[in-house]
């Protein structure tokens, strides 16, 4: 009922005010289990693919949008709950990881759509970075779900980091054919079959989506930019310290 009601009030003046289109929407099975894996440019991204199906789709986030205090937090948690979002501890990456999992198999034993990032955070630059073989392979390993891809198109340049008011333009969102491991079945515990599986998955999703693909992990690929953000400022102080002595 939450869902329903949060669906309209968010998903309908989010279709009207940005206009999204759709290619693929046929490959949404009507009815049972399945893996949407999606590329991951926005936090709006989770909010624009339920926005545009029928069905029901239920992501994972991080606890703390369901445990901060106050009326704010309270207001936070009701949110995600509402738009179909699961809690799940981040403290410790293994726990986080076998967290997901659990509640990846259980919304599918469910019968419902999981949708699942296997980036496993925000591209810090638009290209599309090499999925975390563990909890998307695992999830379709365990239960013998389809794995949907799915490309978020140009969500990230309508509210860019920094930007506070959103920019009115139209993202897209391409849905390709469901991808079937049943070859893997059993073989859950192989990293390399995990491997295998994940690379599938994110070279569909790679020419779904035109991104550049990149060999690395995105919180790899964040690090690097952080640390190349202080070494330039700390050049940059030093170079000013150096022109006023």
């Amino acid at each position: 009922m939450l869902y329903g009601t949060m669906k309209v009030a968010i998903g309908g003046p989010l279709k009207v005010a940005f206009r999204p289109w759709v290619e693929g929407l046929e490959n949404i099975p009507a009815a049972g289990p399945a893996i949407l894996a999606s590329n991951h440019l926005s936090f709006s991204d989770s909010f624009f693919l339920p926005a545009v199906l029928d069905r029901k789709v239920t992501f994972i986030a991080k606890a703390e949008y369901f445990t901060t205090p106050g009326v704010k937090g309270r207001l936070t948690a009701a949110f995600f709950k509402g738009v179909g979002q699961l809690p799940v501890d981040r403290s410790g990456a293994r726990g986080a990881g076998e967290a997901a999992i659990r509640s990846g198999i259980e919304v599918l034993e469910r019968g419902e759509l999981f949708g699942i990032y296997p980036e496993g955070t925000r591209s810090p630059d638009g290209r599309l970075y090499r999925g975390k073989p563990g909890g998307l392979a695992r999830v379709a390993l365990a239960t013998g779900a389809p794995v949907i891809p799915v490309a978020m198109i140009d969500t990230e340049k309508i509210q860019p980091p920094g930007k506070v008011v959103p920019k009115l333009m139209r993202p897209g969102i391409r849905i390709g054919r469901p991808m079937d491991f049943s070859r893997y079945q059993g073989m859950d515990h192989d990293r390399f079959v995990l491997r295998a599986l994940t690379d599938e998955v994110m070279y569909e999703i790679m020419k779904l989506s035109g991104q550049e693909y990149v060999d690395m992990y995105a919180t790899a690929a964040k690090r690097q930019i952080a640390e190349a953000a202080k070494a330039a400022k700390e050049a940059e102080k030093a170079e000013k310290k150096q022109a006023e002595s």
